[in-house]
């Protein structure tokens, strides 16, 4: 009956371009993958794909964590 689907999911080039609301493109991808930077990927023939668990992982390495805020002259901020 053969093999049963694999639960994990792929996203194509546009599907990642997508995730990320156009902020990183197709040419960027494919610079990123010539000089083996940015989100991991895998290669199937002629297909590229970026596994969601990847893209996750590479979004947490990117994440910026910034200070709890203090109040600045009058302006009351909150702390997180």
């Amino acid at each position: 009956m053969g093999h049963p689907m694999s639960d994990n999911k792929y996203l194509t080039v546009e599907e990642v371009v997508e995730r990320y609301r156009g902020a990183v493109t197709v040419s960027t991808l494919e610079s990123w993958r010539g000089m083996r930077i940015g989100p991991a990927f895998i290669k199937v023939g002629k297909a590229v794909l970026y596994p969601v668990e990847e893209l996750d992982v590479w979004d947490k390495k990117n994440m910026v964590v910034c200070k709890p805020s203090k109040v600045i002259g009058r302006a009351r901020v909150t702390e997180v």
